[in-house]
């Protein structure tokens, strides 16, 4: 049996002397997709940034617990011996090098290839799942639409050949039509193999491209299981997906009840 993609388990990081995650445990399976939802403040990017090793650079620090991906130790290495480990983080906000034509951009991404003989290999896998940046590969990347952008981070970030994925907000201000596109580019990336996390405060989004999910709040997770049974719970349908549980109007929704896990861990 396959080594998790990644299994993180007792994680706590901090800004200085304020705690910013307490005790995060998960698990992504080799070639699956998990969500992770939660509100402004929740600590999602954070999570990101410590698994990819950007936290420091962030103001922040991890403090406690483990991180491997696929059997391997990350807490403590750098950013780049992380994405040589297999694991490439996609942060929110469509950052590309916009001076930097699209083919530069992507063989930016192919410096942390594991296997640099694959990066041709790579760029056509690239191109078959964005043919718009094999169009424009002569076009600085800073003229591209919103869309498109994020099109090429994400085309970036695969051309180091990453086992898992880590994916911040992707469809943060795309129109609903370029959002189905990266939705099903996520889904084509997974059947190729690459096991991803996703962060997404679209809920029903994120709960429709993932096999599990967990949910964050005040930055450790108070709510997991499968996501059908997320997309099922009351509290999740109702501070997530906006949709009133019986008994409810939606007017009158209220904070609702401390939230409980689904499941719990073994162990």
């Amino acid at each position: 049996m396959s080594p998790p993609a990644l299994r993180v388990r007792d994680l706590t990081a901090a800004y200085g002397p304020v705690p910013a995650l307490r005790g995060i445990t998960l698990e992504v399976p080799a070639g699956g997709v998990a969500a992770v939802l939660g509100g402004n403040g929740a600590g999602k990017s954070t999570l990101l940034r410590a698994l990819s090793g950007v936290l420091p650079f962030h103001g922040g620090a991890v403090t406690g617990g483990e991180i491997t991906a696929g059997g391997t130790s990350l807490r403590g290495l750098r950013p780049d011996r992380i994405v040589a480990a297999g694991v490439v983080h996609v942060p929110e906000g469509r950052h590309v090098f916009a001076r930097m034509t699209v083919a530069e951009n992507l063989r930016a991404g192919s410096l942390g290839a594991r296997d640099r003989r694959r990066a041709a290999e790579a760029r056509d896998r690239v191109h078959a799942l964005f043919p718009i940046l094999a169009e424009r590969s002569r076009q600085p990347a800073g003229l591209l639409s919103g869309g498109e952008q994020q099109m090429l981070a994400i085309g970036r970030a695969l051309m180091a050949g990453p086992d898992l994925l880590l994916l911040d907000e992707p469809s943060l201000g795309l129109a609903p039509l370029v959002t189905a596109r990266i939705a099903g580019t996520i889904t084509e990336i997974n059947r190729y193999g690459t096991a991803v996390l996703l962060i997404e405060q679209n809920a029903a989004l994120a709960l429709r491209l993932a096999d599990h999910a967990y949910v964050l709040e005040t930055g450790a997770v108070a709510l997991h299981g499968t996501a059908d049974e997320l997309a099922a719970s009351d509290e999740v349908r109702r501070r997530y997906l906006g949709v009133a549980t019986s008994g409810e109007d939606e007017e009158d929704l209220g904070p609702g009840p401390a939230v409980r896990p689904l499941a719990r861990w073994a162990g």
